[in-house]
């Protein structure tokens, strides 16, 4: 059984930084791409960040700038340093990952529970 399990949200003023974390457990042989959405009050989640498994990353416009994503393989981690936020940034944080198990090799999509970024002064 695979989880993700996020943590580091909270609620922050208008301009601070927040960094949210992801971790990846289970009988895994291998993590393959790693990714960041969201989902706003009202709307559609939204890809934010993604990277790959040697470090290539994209931004969606909205952060690009502000957001970095990271991921540490050892610990089967990624991360999303938030700064400037502003209150638009106000959402659910989902980590989105594809994971390969020991007992099917294949990869295999997962999404964590998600982490609650609360941007108000």
């Amino acid at each position: 059984q695979v989880q993700l399990v996020e943590s580091g949200g909270g609620l922050v003023q208008p301009g601070r930084s927040l960094r949210l974390s992801c971790a990846a457990s289970g009988s895994i042989s291998r993590v393959s791409v790693m990714r960041w959405y969201r989902q706003a009050p009202g709307k559609q989640r939204e890809l934010v960040a993604i990277i790959t498994s040697d470090g290539s990353t994209n931004y969606s416009d909205s952060v690009k700038g502000r957001f970095t994503i990271s991921r540490d393989n050892a610990k089967k981690t990624v991360y999303l340093q938030m700064n400037s936020l502003k209150p638009e940034d106000t959402a659910d944080y989902y980590c989105n990952a594809d994971i390969g198990t020991i007992a099917a090799r294949a990869l295999t999509n997962y999404w964590g529970q998600g982490t609650r970024v609360t941007v108000s002064s």
